[in-house]
């Protein structure tokens, strides 16, 4: 399948991906939906206007008059795909020509992406994090309580997860202001107040969560990969030290709920399934335990997604520097996947909604350089990355911009989420 629209085979946003997002153009009030295609941004709201998009699947509801996703999204998977193969069709080289051949509406309707503002694509009603990394968990629990005891006994049973605050979950670009908490720097006096000193990263896949489900009810892992509409990539920001303090016995707080950083566009599920791949074995002919039957997942269960981690300081910017890369992961390292934790959230009878989003906890791979977070990059800040001019970091610090993107390659073409970045600001002290 092939654009009318000219699309480079390095960009993230070929026919093949299609994500959706929440923009602002300069010549239209308010928020719209629109899809990325290329360099250009396809406005879903003005080819709804023109009856471009008139599709029984959308029962008359014309969602994308609205200024988040939300409405979208709580239709279902056949109506997605309906718009998913309606905007290829009006996207191809050999298609509808209702978009192709009418110059005027392709002038209005594609804008230049570097000419909008990206926006929070959906209201997050509740973020879960999860932990659901083997080797990230494996390196943590190493670091606090040695090789021995790394997992703890429940890990490989359950996908492990926590929940945080939706409030602070913002989009890409959104500065981070450093924040502020208690610490213990020295176990021998009181904790003090202060900005944290380990102001650390977590390279993350958020699964959004499309259809819901009622109190009291369940999502069957047979049925979880149809209520997930699609996936960002995610920056988890921590306080190391803050959290280090606090956690204990409940679990993250002030060290988490500071800010989540997302990417604008929210990649369709349909669109990365061509990218699956086989997990590692939940089996005990490999020494791993047999899921319960509720978190049975066929093969193949996991993403192929190359991702990498790049750091700016501020001489770097000063001096013109594109960002250094830190790390390169993936995510088939993930032990559980999307729908695994979605069937856990839900087998107590949580209820989901349209717009909740699911954090995969820290990615890390099994070499150092695929780890996904500088607590691990640097271990603890005993092994510093050397950057740049000389410069080292054991942790960020203020002036720091982080990047992250990621992709799946397919062949001639990439599926990607573009970038979520974000620069560290001082604290307000």
């Amino acid at each position: 399948m092939r654009s009318f629209i000219d699309v480079p085979e390095d960009s993230h946003f070929p026919i093949q991906n299609l994500p959706f997002g929440v923009f602002t153009r300069s010549d239209v009030h308010g928020p719209r939906i629109g899809v990325a295609i290329g360099d250009n941004v396809l406005d879903l709201a003005l080819l709804e206007e023109m009856g471009l998009l008139d599709l029984p699947e959308l029962k008359q509801t014309f969602p994308f008059k609205s200024e988040t996703l939300n409405a979208f999204m709580g239709l279902g998977r056949p109506s997605w795909r309906a718009v998913r193969a309606r905007l290829q069709d009006l996207l191809s080289d050999d298609g509808d020509p209702a978009l192709r051949e009418n110059a005027e509406l392709r002038e209005n309707a594609l804008v230049p992406q570097s000419a909008v503002t990206m926006h929070l694509p959906m209201e997050i009603g509740d973020y879960t994090d999860f932990y659901a990394s083997r080797q990230h968990a494996t390196n943590v629990g190493t670091m606090f309580r040695g090789a021995d005891n790394a997992l703890m006994p429940n890990w490989l049973h359950l996908p492990v997860g926590y929940h945080g605050r939706a409030s602070s979950v913002v989009v890409s670009g959104t500065d981070i202001i450093r924040p502020t908490g208690q610490t213990r720097p020295n176990d021998d006096e009181p904790p003090v107040y202060g900005p944290t000193r380990l102001l650390d990263m977590e390279l993350e896949l958020g699964a959004v969560v499309g259809t819901g489900n009622p109190l009291g009810s369940s999502i069957t892992i047979e049925k979880a990969g149809e209520h997930i509409f699609g996936f960002v990539l995610l920056n988890d920001w921590s306080a190391r030290d803050i959290q280090k303090w606090e956690y204990v016995p409940l679990g993250p707080f002030l060290g988490k709920n500071f800010a989540s950083s997302i990417s604008p566009w929210v990649v369709p599920y349909d669109a990365l399934v061509p990218f699956r791949v086989d997990g590692e074995p939940q089996t005990p002919e490999v020494g791993n335990p047999e899921p319960l039957p509720y978190l049975r997942q066929q093969e193949p269960r996991c993403l192929n997604l190359e991702l990498d981690v790049l750091l700016e300081t501020t001489k770097m910017r000063e001096d013109g520097m594109q960002p250094h890369p830190i790390s390169k992961s993936n995510t088939r390292y993930l032990y559980w996947s999307p729908e695994q934790q979605l069937a856990h959230h839900t087998v107590n009878g949580c209820n989901m909604r349209p717009g909740d989003l699911l954090g995969s906890g820290t990615i890390s791979g099994d070499t150092p350089d695929s780890y996904g977070s500088l607590l691990e990059l640097t271990w603890r800040g005993s092994n510093p990355l050397a950057m740049p001019f000389g410069e080292e970091r054991k942790f960020l610090q203020d002036g720091d911009r982080l990047v992250m993107t990621g992709y799946a390659q397919g062949d001639g073409f990439r599926v990607g989420f573009g970038e979520v970045e974000g620069k560290v600001l001082p604290a307000n002290m």
